[in-house]
């Protein structure tokens, strides 16, 4: 009796290239690609990933690892990573995330994921990796990176000062005792990146907590 090949993949999340090797033993290893995803034993999420089905699930996959593999280059941010930190409250069903390619989004068997592109310059400040209980790591963006994100993506508020932003966050219902413990030096440090008038006011604010 032939063991089974996909014991050799080690994690839920794999792509093409994983796959194939795992399959070498056969002869058509594309139509038996085929054959396990009509069975439902692996699911495609996108073009070249995929993850175990539910009848074949060893344990959870991440959606976190999913979306950095899903498009790249990208980590998480924005409204997804401010509900990660416990800034905002409304847990995001979306995983949403920043890249310098071009905006993109994509709807999967298992959600939502979406992308949204800034500036090469601004990209790699407050990019954080983030341990999963099996060892391995997810990118996203700090708490300080992903609030300067929704601010700089959110273009329709014409912020003037401290308090209008202080208003803006409260609008976002962002947790005041959490905005008090971030990186001032960070947050410059985003602010030059991006030059934004309105993050130098989130640092003028976070500065007076």
């Amino acid at each position: 009796m032939r063991k089974n090949p996909l014991a050799n993949i080690p994690f839920e999340e794999f792509d093409y290239q994983m796959l194939l090797d795992a399959l070498q033993e056969y002869r058509q290893p594309r139509m038996k690609i085929n054959r396990l995803l009509a069975d439902v034993i692996i699911v495609r999420i996108k073009k070249g990933l995929y993850i175990f089905g539910e009848s074949t699930r060893r344990r959870p996959f991440s959606r976190e690892i999913l979306a950095n593999l899903c498009y790249g280059p990208s980590y998480i941010s924005l409204q997804y990573a401010l509900h990660y930190h416990g800034l905002t409250p409304e847990r995001v069903e979306t995983v949403t995330s920043v890249t310098t390619g071009r905006s993109r989004a994509f709807s999967t068997p298992v959600g939502q994921f979406s992308y949204r592109t800034i500036s090469l310059e601004a990209f790699p400040a407050g990019m954080g990796q983030y341990d999963l209980a099996d060892g391995r790591h997810f990118l996203m963006a700090t708490p300080e990176k992903a609030l300067a994100d929704t601010i700089v993506a959110d273009r329709g508020t014409g912020i003037v000062n401290v308090k209008e932003m202080r208003e803006y966050l409260a609008g976002l219902r962002v947790d005041q005792s959490v905005l008090k413990d971030l990186d001032r030096k960070l947050l410059a440090n985003i602010a030059q990146r991006y030059r934004s008038r309105r993050l130098r006011f989130l640092c003028d604010l976070v500065g007076w907590l």
